[in-house]
């Protein structure tokens, strides 16, 4: 892996306030390894008729993981990701975003998310590898590093 400074500017598509199109997820903690955000994704999001992109899908449960990595005090990278789809994920419907860690070796981290339906039926659901750059420090992740760049949103 190349490395790069991994600097959270507030830009990120899916948790980031100064990301015109994104997501912006807000993530809370769900016990002390884990995090769920909810969400109704609008129609921009679209793929098929009324469901969301699977590519959309991915990034939700991707964002969960490196949330659930902050969790537990660390900045945190994907290395790799499974992805099982279950259901359709219909567009303007509440969804329960959920990541927990399962295990740390080392700096490797391993994780699992998941999305559903507000009654719980999941649609989604990932298990995942993601290395640690280090602790997190006293900001979390969607909450910008340093401050807005001039003339951003």
């Amino acid at each position: 892996m190349t490395e790069a400074a991994f600097v959270d500017d507030g830009r990120c598509f899916a948790c980031g306030p100064y990301s015109p199109d994104g997501m912006h997820l807000r993530f809370e903690p769900d016990g002390e390894r884990a995090v769920r955000a909810e969400i109704t994704l609008p129609q921009r999001f679209q793929g098929w008729r009324g469901t969301a992109h699977g590519g959309i899908v991915m990034t939700l449960l991707d964002e969960a993981m490196a949330h659930a990595c902050g969790a537990i005090g660390e900045r945190a990278v994907t290395a790799s990701m499974n992805v099982r789809f279950r259901g359709a994920v219909l567009l303007d419907r509440p969804l329960v975003v959920h990541g927990e860690v399962l295990w740390k070796r080392r700096q490797v981290i391993g994780v699992a998310a998941s999305v559903a339906f507000a009654d719980g039926t999941i649609l989604a659901s990932a298990e995942g590898s993601f290395v640690s750059r280090g602790p997190l420090g006293k900001e979390r992740y969607g909450i910008p590093d340093a401050e807005p760049i001039a003339g951003s949103p």
